[in-house]
């Protein structure tokens, strides 16, 4: 991707890179990932005459990392997106979000409606709670099982493992819920690894120890509905969010289309690139022929 520009939002500096000009569709990475988790549809998105924009969320790569753990709450992150479009002068954007970038997509659809466009999740599903996950007390009672690493990322055990061998905590972190082929090659994990080695993982981290603030932040947002066109990305081959978790999502998403990507683990955009960048792009394209017609 292009070098990044770091724009001011706020108390906090972003690294944005953007590509190509049209309608603005904003990416969203998760963890432990970056902006550079989205190199396959920045240029793809550009060349098909939109307005790419993806941004290394607070605490990683090029933005800046505020010392305090609640600089990491949901509602601070939801204001990072909504601070951007307004450092763009862009009243409205196509956010997709992918993993923890999903969650700051849903929120933002709830919290902030009229700034999105429209919205495509990757792995993560919306069942009307827009915070992602629920409590710590309540994931560590019933759901350890399945989400028993967000307990664990609240400690420092993470923290030291990684930085013993920093280069082994992340080949492990992503080999653990892929598909078993290799999903980037060495030169596209040294760019993680570089940019981890450098930041440290103290403040990524910090998302998963905002977990409780983020759900009594997001009560009054309970089982509230998405209005805007959506469009869900689930991957068969993901053990963390399998594709049936999308299931009944009509509930709460009028206007939604939901897509299975098989044979794809949990790091959907970069095991099967050509697959997202097509659905993206249909997605976009069937937005602006609706908006035409009408």
């Amino acid at each position: 991707m292009e070098p990044f520009s770091a724009v001011r939002v706020g108390e906090v500096d972003l690294a944005v890179y953007e590509e190509g000009a049209g309608e603005p569709v904003v990416l969203i990475h998760g963890f432990p990932e970056l902006a550079y988790s989205w190199r396959h549809q920045v240029p793809a998105l550009a060349a098909a005459g939109y307005r790419a924009i993806a941004y290394d969320l607070r605490g990683f790569g090029g933005s800046s990392r505020p010392e305090p753990v609640e600089a990491y709450r949901l509602t601070e992150l939801v204001g990072d997106l909504v601070g951007l479009l307004d450092a763009l002068q862009l009243q409205r954007a196509t956010v997709v979000g992918h993993d923890w970038g999903s969650i700051v997509a849903w929120s933002a659809a709830v919290m902030a409606p009229p700034r999105v466009e429209a919205l495509v999740s990757l792995n993560v599903p919306y069942r009307g709670w827009c915070c992602g996950f629920p409590t710590t007390a309540t994931i560590a009672s019933r759901h350890m099982d399945r989400f028993g690493y967000v307990v664990r990322f609240q400690g420092t055990e993470t923290e030291e493992r990684f930085a013993a061998d920093p280069e082994r905590w992340l080949r492990r972190a992503y080999a653990g819920v892929a598909a078993k082929e290799p999903f980037m090659t060495d030169a596209e994990f040294a760019v993680y690894r570089g940019t981890f080695e450098a930041g440290g993982i103290t403040a990524p981290l910090n998302l998963y120890r905002n977990i409780d603030r983020n759900v009594a932040d997001t009560t009054a947002y309970a089982d509230a509905p998405v209005t805007v066109p959506t469009m869900m990305i689930a991957a068969d081959a993901d053990p963390v969010l399998p594709a049936a978790l999308s299931e009944g999502m009509e509930r709460w998403i009028p206007d939604l289309r939901t897509e299975v990507i098989t044979n794809c683990g949990h790091w959907t955009q970069q095991e099967r690139p050509a697959e997202v960048n097509r659905l993206l792009i249909d997605f976009l394209e069937g937005r602006s022929a609706n908006r035409v017609e009408s």
